[in-house]
C-alpha cells in the first residue's frame, strides 16, 4: 500500500509543541481593557446573566442586580426597610383623598447621552410602562392611574381613578426606572439611564462592563469602572474568588465554602436579608392539604433551624409568614408554627389522619431545594407523612407545578419584592382562597400613610400564618463575599447592590487597578498572530488538497444525501423541541406576571401560531441564513451563535491539537514497546485518562494553576479583541481538561491500529531491507493506520464543539455548549432549534471531512469509489 505524503515538518521532533504549551501556561495573562485603565474599579460576580438590560421590559432578577441604582434610577428609591426614599424626585405630596400624587423633580439631571430629565420624560416613562400590551412587570400595579399631568418642567402629578396605597412602593421598583424617548427602545442591549455608571460593553455569556458617568447629578463615583461576570457553578465561584479574579460575589452560590472565606484575611463575608421567602408550597386544591388542620400539622412538623443548618449551612432567618424580616412592618410569627412533632400528630389525628398518608414533593434544581427536600421528607416522616421526592428541571417545574398545578408539595424561593398580593389570586398555583385576606388587601389600597399601612401589613402576615397558607421556612440569605478594603456598598429592596458610593481603602486601591500585561507581551503578540495566520493558511491548503483528491463526481454523488440528512434533521429537531415542557413566555415574565401579560408576550413571540406554520417560517428563515430572534435575549440567534463560536471553535481546535500532540507519541511508543514494561505503563496511564472525567481534571487544573500558583485566571474569556495571546491563555486550562481524556482514547486506538499493520508484508519487507524499527513504524505503519484514528478524531470534534458544556460552565466560558444549556433551561425554543440545527450541520460536515481524509489516507478508496 502506498504511503501518504505527510511532509517533512510533520515527521520532525515533538519538542516544539511542548515548548509552546509551557509558554502559554507560564505566561502572565493580559487583563481585559476595563481592568487596565489607570483608576481602580470593581470586578463583580453574579450567578446568572441577564437576558436583557432593560428592567422595564423583563422581570429577571439579574437585570436589576446590575442596572437598578447603578445605571438606571426611578423617581423613588426604596430602602432595605421597604420604605420609599427620594431619588429623581426630591419630594412628594399625597392628596387627602388619596387620589392624586404630586412629585417635585430633581433639577440638573441628564441621561448618559445628554438628554435632560424633566417631567415630560417622566410622563413618557410611566405612560410607556402602563400602555396596553406593555410587558412591564409592574403594568398591572399602574392600572389605578387615570392620567399623568406635567405641571411644569420639574413638577409631575399622577391622578388616580381609585386609591392605590402601594403606589409609592411600586414607583420605587426596578421596573419603573426612568427612560428617555430617544433611547428607550434600545435599552435592552445598550441601556441609557441617569445613574452613576453608564453602559460600556456587553460580551454575552462573559461580562457586562459599566464606566463611571462623569456628569452624574450626585457627583462622580469613586470607582472608575464595574465589570460584572457570570459564574453559576459553585466550584467555579469558589475558584474565581480564591484566584483573585473577582472582588465581590453577590449571592454566593456555595454556603458550604463560606467558613473558609471567613478564615481568610483577604475576604469579608456578610449575610443579610433579601426579598426571597423560602416556602414549602401546599397545593390546597388537593386533599388533604385543603384542610387547615393538616397544613398546620405539617408546619409544626418542620424544624426550621435544622433545615437552615442542613440546607444552607446555618445561613438564613426563620420566618412565620410571607414577609421579609428587614421590612419595617415585619412581625415575628415563627412561634405560631414552632417545631412541635407532638402537636403535629395531634392535629393530624383531629383531621382523621392519625394513620398517616403519602404526599409527593416536587423539587426545582436549586441546591437549597434538593438538600432541603431530603431534610423535610425525613422530618415529615416522623409524624407519619410519607414523602416521595421528585427532582425536576426548571422547565418541568414551571410546567407541572406552576402552570398545571400537578403537585402536592414543592420547595421554592419567591424572590420578588413585596409579593404578598399573590395570595389574593384565586388561580395562583398555591390554590389559597381567603375572603379575609382579600379584604385586607383591599384596605391596604385605601391607605397611603405609613402607620396605617404598617398595621394592615402586620394583619396580612397574621392571616397567612393563621391559615397556614404555606409552610413558611426561612428568608433566603443575601450571601456576599468581598475583598477586604472594599467599602460603601448600599443595598436596595429590589435585590441590587448600589455601587455609586463604593470605594477601596488606600491600601487596596492599587491591587484593584488590575494588571497591565506581563513582561515581554509586546513581542509575543505579533508572533502569536503570525502563528495563527500560518495555521489558517495550512488548513486552507489541506482542505483544497483533500477536495481535489476526492474529485467532482464523488462530491456530486454525496451532496444529495447530505441535504436530505439536514432536511430530515430540521423536522426532527423542531418536533422534539416543541414537545419539551414549559412556557417560554411564563419563564421570561416570572412567577408574579399576570395572565394577560403572558398572553401578550406569547403573541409577540409568535407562539400563538400553529406549529406547522412556525416550522415553515423557521425553515424559510434557515434557508435565507436567518436563525430567528431569541425569545430570551431579544437579539438574532445568528448573532448569539456567532459570538459563542468565537470561543467554541478555537477551544475545540485547541483541545484537538493538544490531544494529537499527546496521543501520537504515546501511541507510537506503546506500539514500539508492545508487550514490554513501557507499553504496560503507557496503557495504564491511558486507561486512567479514559476513566477520569473532564470536569474533575478541570477542577484539579484550576486548583493548581489558578488558585495555588495563580499563573492563569480561574476562568472567563479575555476576548479576541484583547489580542490572540490573552484569548489563548484563557482557553489553555479548559483545552487541557478536554484534551487529556481524548488523548487517552486516541492513543489507545492508534496503538491497536499500529500493532495490526505491523504484521503486513510491506513492513516485513522494509525491515528486511534494513529499515529500523522506529523508522518503519513512523514512515510506513503510521500512514496506513490512520483510518481508525481519523474516525475517532471526527467523533471527538463533534463532541467537543457542543459537548463541552460542563467544562464551559466550570471555567465560565461563553461557548456554544453553555448557550445551548441556557436556552434549554430558559425554554428559548427558537435559540435551541437554531443551535441544535447548527450542531447537526457541523456533525454532517465533520463526517464529510473525515470521508475526504479517508480517501486521502487510503488511495484505494479513491480508485474504487468505496468506503472503508
Amino acid at each position: 500500500m502506498a504511503d501518504l505524503p505527510l511532509g517533512a515538518a510533520w515527521r520532525r521532533s515533538w519538542l516544539w509543541p511542548w515548548l509552546a504549551l509551557a509558554a502559554l501556561l507560564l505566561a502572565p495573562g493580559v487583563a481585559p481593557a476595563a481592568e487596565r485603565i489607570g483608576e481602580a474599579g470593581l470586578r463583580v460576580a453574579l450567578q446568572l446573566e441577564p437576558p436583557i438590560l432593560d428592567p422595564t421590559a423583563g422581570a429577571a432578577a439579574p437585570i436589576n442586580e446590575i442596572v437598578h441604582g447603578n445605571l438606571f434610577e426611578g423617581l423613588l428609591g426604596m430602602g432595605e426597610d421597604g420604605e420609599p426614599r427620594p431619588r429623581l424626585a426630591l419630594d412628594w405630596d399625597v392628596a387627602p383623598d388619596g387620589l392624586s400624587y404630586h412629585f417635585r423633580l430633581r433639577p440638573g439631571v441628564r441621561f448618559h447621552d445628554g438628554t435632560p430629565f424633566d417631567a415630560e420624560v417622566a410622563r413618557f416613562a410611566l405612560e410607556r410602562a402602563r400602555a396596553p400590551g406593555s410587558l412591564n412587570p409592574q403594568r398591572a400595579a399602574l392600572d389605578a392611574i387615570a392620567r399623568i399631568e406635567v405641571l411644569d418642567p420639574l413638577r409631575l402629578r399622577l391622578v388616580l381613578k381609585r386609591r392605590a396605597g402601594g403606589l409609592l412602593q411600586t414607583l420605587a421598583s426596578g421596573a419603573l426606572v426612568m427612560v428617555a424617548p430617544a433611547s428607550a427602545d434600545g435599552n435592552k442591549t445598550a441601556p441609557v439611564g441617569t445613574g452613576p455608571f453608564r453602559f460600556a460593553a456587553w460580551r454575552r455569556g462573559e461580562a457586562v462592563e459599566l464606566r463611571r458617568h462623569e456628569g452624574y447629578w450626585g457627583g462622580p463615583a469613586a470607582l472608575a469602572w464595574l465589570r460584572y461576570r457570570f459564574i453559576a457553578d459553585p466550584s467555579a465561584a469558589y475558584a474565581a474568588l480564591m484566584a483573585g479574579d473577582v472582588d465581590l460575589f453577590s449571592n454566593f452560590p456555595a454556603p458550604e465554602n463560606l467558613a473558609q472565606f471567613k478564615a481568610d484575611p483577604r475576604f469579608v463575608v456578610s449575610a443579610g436579608s433579601s426579598e426571597g421567602e423560602t416556602l414549602l408550597v401546599f397545593n390546597q386544591r388537593r386533599a388533604p392539604l385543603d384542610q387547615r388542620l393538616v397544613r398546620r400539622a405539617l408546619s409544626h412538623a418542620i424544624d426550621r433551624r435544622a433545615l437552615i443548618d442542613g440546607a444552607m449551612f446555618g445561613y438564613g432567618i426563620p420566618i412565620g409568614s410571607h414577609f421579609p424580616p428587614g421590612h419595617a412592618a415585619y412581625v415575628d410569627l415563627t412561634a405560631a408554627s414552632a417545631h412541635d412533632p407532638e402537636r403535629a400528630r395531634a392535629l393530624l389525628a383531629e383531621a382523621g389522619l392519625a394513620q398517616g398518608f403519602a404526599l409527593q414533593l416536587k423539587l426545582p434544581p436549586t441546591p437549597y431545594a434538593r438538600r432541603g427536600g431530603e431534610i423535610i421528607a425525613a422530618q415529615l416522616a416522623r409524624v407519619g407523612v410519607r414523602v416521595q421526592l421528585q427532582n425536576l428541571e426548571w422547565s418541568q417545574w414551571m410546567d407541572q407545578v406552576f402552570t398545571r398545578h400537578d403537585f402536592d408539595l414543592s420547595l421554592v424561593v419567591h424572590a420578588e419584592p413585596q409579593d404578598y398580593d399573590i395570595y389574593g389570586r384565586d388561580d395562583y398555583y398555591f390554590g389559597y382562597r381567603s375572603p379575609a385576606f382579600k379584604s385586607l388587601l383591599a384596605q391596604l389600597d385605601e391607605h397611603s400613610d405609613s402607620a396605617s399601612r404598617r398595621e394592615l401589613l402586620q394583619a396580612l402576615q397574621r392571616q397567612l400564618s393563621d391559615d397556614a397558607a404555606n409552610g413558611f421556612l426561612f428568608q433566603y440569605p443575601r450571601l456576599l463575599v468581598r475583598k477586604t478594603g472594599l467599602q460603601g456598598l448600599r443595598f436596595n429592596a429590589s435585590g441590587s447592590i448600589e455601587l455609586g458610593a463604593a470605594q477601596w481603602e488606600a491600601s487596596a486601591a492599587a491591587s484593584a487597578r488590575g494588571p497591565a500585561g506581563g513582561p515581554g507581551s509586546a513581542w509575543r503578540e505579533p508572533l502569536a498572530n503570525a502563528l495563527l495566520a500560518a495555521l489558517a493558511l495550512g488548513a486552507a491548503l489541506l482542505a483544497l488538497g483533500l477536495l481535489r483528491r476526492a474529485g467532482v463526481g464523488w462530491l456530486l454523488r454525496r451532496l444529495p444525501s447530505l441535504l436530505l440528512t439536514l432536511a430530515l434533521s430540521s423536522a426532527l429537531v423542531f418536533a422534539l423541541v416543541q414537545l419539551a415542557p414549559g412556557d417560554p413566555a411564563r419563564y421570561m415574565l416570572g412567577l408574579n406576571a399576570e395572565d394577560q401579560a403572558v398572553a401578550a408576550l406569547r403573541e409577540q413571540l409568535g407562539l400563538a401560531a400553529p406549529a406547522l406554520q412556525r416550522y415553515g417560517q423557521w425553515l424559510t428563515g434557515l434557508l435565507g441564513g436567518d436563525f430567528g430572534q431569541s425569545y430570551t435575549y431579544r437579539v438574532p440567534v445568528g448573532e448569539l451563535v456567532r459570538e459563542r463560536l468565537q470561543v467554541s471553535l478555537p477551544l475545540t481546535g485547541y483541545a484537538l491539537a493538544l490531544a494529537l500532540m499527546l496521543a501520537l507519541p504515546v501511541g507510537l511508543m506503546a506500539a514500539h514497546a508492545r508487550g514490554g514494561r513501557l507499553d504496560a505503563l503507557l496503557s495504564g496511564l491511558t486507561q486512567l485518562g479514559i476513566a477520569l472525567p473532564s470536569f474533575w481534571l478541570g477542577l484539579l487544573l484550576v486548583l493548581v494553576f489558578a488558585v495555588g500558583l495563580r499563573w492563569v485566571p480561574a476562568g472567563g474569556f479575555a476576548g479576541w479583541d484583547q489580542g490572540l495571546w490573552p484569548g489563548l491563555a484563557s482557553l489553555t486550562l479548559p483545552a487541557l481538561a478536554l484534551a487529556l481524556p481524548q488523548a487517552a482514547i486516541l492513543s489507545r486506538v492508534l496503538r491497536g491500529a499500529l500493532i495490526e499493520v505491523l504484521h503486513e508484508d510491506y513492513l516485513r519487507t522494509a525491515r528486511a531491507k534494513g529499515v529500523g524499527a522506529w523508522r518503519a513504524l513512523w514512515r510506513h505503519a503510521l500512514p496506513n493506520a490512520l483510518i481508525p484514528v481519523l474516525t475517532v478524531l471526527g467523533m471527538q470534534c463533534a463532541f467537543l464543539l457542543a459537548g463541552a458544556v460542563i467544562i464551559e460552565n466550570l471555567f465560565f466560558l461563553p461557548g456554544l455548549g453553555r448557550l445551548l444549556f441556557q436556552g434549554v433551561v430558559q425554554r428559548d425554543l427558537i435559540l435551541v432549534q437554531g443551535v441544535v440545527m447548527l450542531l447537526v450541520a457541523a456533525v454532517v460536515l465533520v463526517s464529510f471531512v473525515v470521508e475526504l481524509a479517508y480517501r486521502a489516507a487510503d488511495p484505494r478508496l479513491a480508485s474504487q469509489g468505496g468506503r472503508p
